[in-house]
């Protein structure tokens, strides 16, 4: 089976049929889900989502684009809401300078705040990173110097420059529906070049629907197409990279527990 380590499936998107959302995913081969936390204020609701199905589970974090609204979060309120056995992560977190919705300074705080709450607790730190790549690759080194902690950059977009520093220093990197876009060249040749043990495949539904649904709603079911693409740049059939990446998600969110 697939699973489709980032979605985001408390969004309004699905309000009306996320039932028939979760069923269509099984259908597809996309086993189990990970819907990602992008704001403490919209916990409650990524939560519920999580507790309403046996093959969801869940994370607890701030975009970086909510690092002005939601500034200066405490570890410790990480690691009490990280204690429900539906939470295997934390994040998204990160930096984003394309947008720059919030402060740098406050993104970056941000940023270790979380990491520090994955180094405590074993659990992985899921990294959003744009148009940032030197200072996400400084961050992380500066951490990890600090003391390990487990992660991946999700919807990987940037250099093979960082790809390569973040599978050395032992992080995962999970592959969007942006590879299977034409004009994806560059990351399908570095897609091409990183090691089958550290990748995973996602969504990050509603957004970024791979060829041939781009421009629609994205959802689960879709991993699929991603894989597949993956696949072919690899060399190896479907099964093989839905048995690896499913096998590699489970290395990393050793937390969540699949029926």
């Amino acid at each position: 089976m697939l699973i489709d380590s980032h979605c985001h499936l408390d969004f309004p998107d699905f309000a009306d049929d996320l039932d028939e959302i979760v069923a269509r995913a099984g259908r597809a081969g996309v086993g189990g889900m990970l819907t990602i936390a992008t704001s403490l204020g919209r916990f409650p609701g990524v939560l519920a989502v999580a507790e309403r199905f046996p093959n969801v589970f869940c994370t607890v974090g701030v975009h970086p684009h909510e690092a002005g609204v939601e500034p200066d979060i405490a570890v410790e309120t990480l690691l009490k809401l990280a204690e429900h056995p539906k939470v295997v992560g934390f994040g998204e977190t990160g930096l984003d300078f394309f947008y720059d919705h919030g402060p740098r300074d406050q993104q970056e705080a941000n940023f270790r705040v979380h990491i520090e709450a994955a180094r405590r607790t074993g659990l992985p730190v899921i990294i959003h990173t744009r148009d940032a790549d030197d200072e996400t690759r400084r961050i992380l080194a500066e951490e990890m110097a600090k003391g390990a902690f487990s992660g991946l950059i999700h919807c990987f977009s940037s250099g093979k420059e960082l790809a390569d520093f973040a599978v050395e220093i032992g992080l995962y990197i999970s592959i969007s529906g942006i590879v299977t876009f034409k004009k994806a060249e560059v990351l399908k040749a570095t897609v091409a070049g990183l090691p089958l043990n550290r990748l995973l495949v996602e969504t990050d539904a509603p957004y970024l629907a791979p060829l041939p649904h781009r421009g629609k709603r994205n959802e689960p079911a879709y991993t699929a197409h991603t894989a597949a693409v993956v696949a072919g740049l690899l060399g190896i059939s479907s099964e093989t990279l839905a048995e690896e990446t499913t096998k590699n998600f489970r290395t990393l969110f050793q937390k969540a527990d699949f029926p």
